[in-house]
């Protein structure tokens, strides 16, 4: 028997000036997820269990970008996307452009276990959804009157947005020149953040979730890298990783495989691993991970000015933070 460990996050990219009242809701957001984990670790809840418990409590609160509260497109609707894995036989399951289903990660878990399929996309995505009977929802049920917010100054400043940073506008609507980059382009920042948890349990067992609504204001039909199995979400016999930040940085770094990678082709601790990986895969990217490796360490790393971030193991260790 093992020891467990668990890790969950609310994104990565955090405005330095962003009120202490809204880093405390966060932090008791995360401190319940992590409450709800260990609860159920310590009832010898399986890995992938967890992982999905975790993670529908998250889609479920408005605080971040993931089931209700999820960032909005050009067109001022909600498209989500989530996976799920399993570590110890890498099973996985993947969902994109989903707008009615109320729990991307359960939905990703049902393609996993349900279909003979990996990665389904609308419109065979919430077709299988309803086959399968989750519950669905309207569209007007993820968006809250923040994001409604937010959409509009992103529209006014004609960027796309993501980070937790309002753009810069000027005196006649203009963005103000941007120093980040997406696929070479400039941008603006500013958006909710993705959701994810890392869970090993007592046998070893590691699993990985990840869930987003993307970008604000980003074009229909945007996918980023949280459903993309080895660059937002990966776990195996070693570890499991769950990733946050710039998708299509992560995506070409597949940045949550790499973690293994290294663990298993260099021999690295997971602390080195992710360190490793943060540090020399992202070019000029910016982003974070959590993990969990099958003896019960718990690793996070982001090369942005935070990171929404808690995780506990079995020895006691607990804590929860933003920088």
């Amino acid at each position: 028997m093992g020891a467990w460990a668990i890790a969950v996050h609310g994104g990565a990219g955090v405005d330095p000036n962003l009120p202490k009242e809204r880093q405390d809701e966060a932090k008791r957001l995360l401190t319940r997820c992590l409450d709800i984990g260990i609860s159920a670790l310590r009832s010898n809840v399986p890995a992938i269990d967890v992982v999905e418990l975790v993670v529908r409590e998250l889609e479920t609160d408005p605080l971040f970008n993931s089931g209700r509260g999820s960032a909005l497109t050009e067109k001022g609707t909600v498209e989500m996307e989530a996976s799920i894995m399993d570590g110890p036989k890498r099973r996985c399951g993947a969902v994109s452009g989903l707008t009615t289903v109320k729990n991307p990660i359960s939905l990703a878990r049902l393609v996993m276990e349900k279909s003979p399929h990996s990665y389904l996309t609308t419109p065979g995505a919430e077709e299988f959804a309803k086959k399968q009977g989750v519950e669905m929802v309207d569209n007007d049920y993820f968006i809250t009157e923040d994001n409604v917010g937010m959409l509009k100054l992103a529209k006014e400043a004609n960027s796309i947005l993501f980070d937790y940073r309002i753009p810069t506008v000027g005196t006649c609507g203009a963005a103000v020149d941007s120093h980040l980059q997406m696929n070479g382009l400039p941008i603006s920042v500013y958006a909710p953040e993705t959701v994810g948890c890392v869970v090993v349990d007592k046998e070893g067992r590691c699993a990985a979730g990840t869930s987003t609504g993307g970008l604000m204001n980003k074009m229909s039909g945007r996918i980023g890298d949280s459903p993309i199995i080895g660059a937002g979400t990966y776990a195996c016999e070693l570890c499991g990783v769950s990733g946050t930040g710039e998708g299509e940085a992560i995506i070409r770094s597949t940045l949550a495989r790499d973690v293994a990678a290294v663990m298993e082709y260099k021999g690295l601790n997971l602390h080195e691993a992710v360190d490793y990986v943060i540090k020399n895969r992202l070019d000029e990217g910016k982003a974070g991970l959590i993990a969990v490796s099958k003896n019960g360490e718990v690793a996070c790393g982001f090369n942005t000015t935070g990171m929404f971030r808690g995780c506990a193991t079995e020895g006691g260790f607990m804590e929860v933070g933003v920088w």
